[in-house]
């Protein structure tokens, strides 16, 4: 389904899992599912289809009733946001959420600009946005079903206080996680506090090279900041997760989450980042290294939340690059994930920081590493060396993703992508090791 939200003076529209959405989330938004889009914007001269699911039928790209009205959505939502026909790899990057592809890719693909050659319709955004500021005007939602309630504060105060007065209920933010918990693991949710109607969670703020986010801010939105504030994002921003789970989850969801494999948590903690959290009226920051004191366990505190995330600016010099290994390019759970942070000065290595998910019960940072490396030259032996300790220094688990020892040895070998990479060292499929 697609999910449409006011954004300054702008209608934003993005495609969202239906299942994995709680029905108090959806207040104060505005909803379409595939049954609206003809009565929205019909073809004309049909009456009856949206441009998009009349090219689907004629392209034999229909495939069963759960898969297709997925397909139409996802491709709606590019459609309406696009003010150009869309490239064939933004098709693909917009439905790589979409896995049933009985069909094959190929008829879906070519839907697009099948229904751009078709006259243009477009959902009346007018009408749509004037519903929103009535809907925005109403009292704050506190939504009860039996033993259950759901409140969602609609400022940062209203949200402090709802904390501390129900410090044992669940913070909602994207539901990609708790919504599984629900529909796979059939487990209870009791009280709930949403926070998808707090503005302030969701700014993105970058002033004097700083850069914070809110924790309730998209992981699309997110990513997209970091990957301008830092394009060595590029590589984790474009696979951490389908579009649809990007614009439904939120960095500080990720972040609070705590997994060990979260593919937001090296890069950030490489680049010295820092969560802001509150309680009531105090404010306290923790490195985000230092935020993670167990297996999924974290220094908040009971009534406390992540307000937002902080990142200082880029030192003159710094290399920095963060990448995911998994078992599939799209839709995978992170192998490895490995992030470095190295500032480089008269060729030398000035200061060093690398982080690792997937290595440990924690996100966690390769101290002996980062020492070898600090004040020696950056050149071949120095990698080398480093690799060598680098590939020792962590004890990962094996299990279904990959064996220990492949952890470490690809744990190593990221660090030699970076040399190769940052010295414009070609680089062969078949060995990679360190040149002069």
């Amino acid at each position: 389904m697609v999910i449409g939200e006011k954004r300054g003076d702008s209608l934003q529209l993005r495609a969202v899992n239906a299942c994995l959405q709680l029905l108090p989330m959806l207040d104060g938004k505005a909803l379409f599912t595939v049954e609206d889009l003809a009565p929205l914007a019909p073809l004309p001269g049909t009456g009856s289809l949206h441009p998009l699911q009349q090219v689907l039928v004629d392209g034999h790209a229909s495939q069963c009733g759960f898969c297709t009205p997925g397909f139409v959505m996802s491709l709606f939502a590019l459609y309406e946001n696009t003010p150009a026909c869309p490239t064939r790899d933004s098709v693909m990057e917009a439905i790589s959420g979409n896995l049933c592809r009985c069909t094959g890719y190929r008829p879906i693909i070519d839907a697009m600009p099948a229904a751009w050659a078709l006259p243009r319709v477009g959902i009346g955004r007018t009408a749509v946005l004037a519903a929103l500021d009535e809907m925005a005007a109403l009292p704050t939602l506190e939504y009860r079903i039996g033993e259950q309630c759901f409140i969602a504060p609609r400022s940062l105060a209203e949200l402090a206080a709802a904390r501390q007065a129900m410090p044992e209920a669940r913070l909602v933010a994207g539901a990609t996680d708790v919504g599984l918990w629900v529909t796979k693991q059939l487990r209870p949710i009791h009280d709930m506090i949403g926070l998808g109607a707090v503005p302030e969670l969701k700014a993105i703020h970058r002033d004097a090279g700083t850069l914070a986010i809110g924790a309730g801010a998209s992981l699309t939105d997110a990513l997209a900041a970091l990957v301008d504030f830092e394009p060595g994002w590029a590589d984790i921003a474009r696979r951490f997760a389908a579009p649809p789970i990007k614009n439904a989850g939120t960095l500080g969801g990720n972040l609070a989450n705590a997994s060990p494999i979260g593919d937001s948590m090296p890069g950030l903690i490489a680049l010295d980042a820092r969560v802001l959290l509150r309680r009531g009226e105090r404010l306290r920051r923790v490195a985000l290294e230092d935020f993670y004191t167990g297996y999924q366990q974290t220094a908040l505190e009971p009534g406390e939340f992540i307000q937002a995330l902080d990142l200082p600016p880029a030192p003159a010099g710094r290399l920095f690059r963060c990448w995911k290994i998994s078992r599939r390019f799209d839709q995978d759970i992170s192998t490895v994930c490995g992030a470095f942070a190295l500032t480089l000065a008269d060729g030398h290595v000035c200061d060093a920081r690398i982080a690792f998910g997937g290595m440990a019960a924690t996100p966690r940072r390769a101290p002996i590493t980062e020492a070898l490396l600090l004040g020696q030259p950056w050149k071949a032996d120095t990698v080398g060396d480093a690799m060598a300790v680098l590939a020792e220094e962590f004890t990962p688990r094996d299990d279904l993703r990959a064996s220990a020892a492949y952890r470490r040895h690809v744990a190593a070998k990221l660090l030699q992508r970076l040399w190769l990479e940052a010295s414009g060292v070609p680089a062969s499929l078949s060995g990679l090791e360190p040149q002069a």
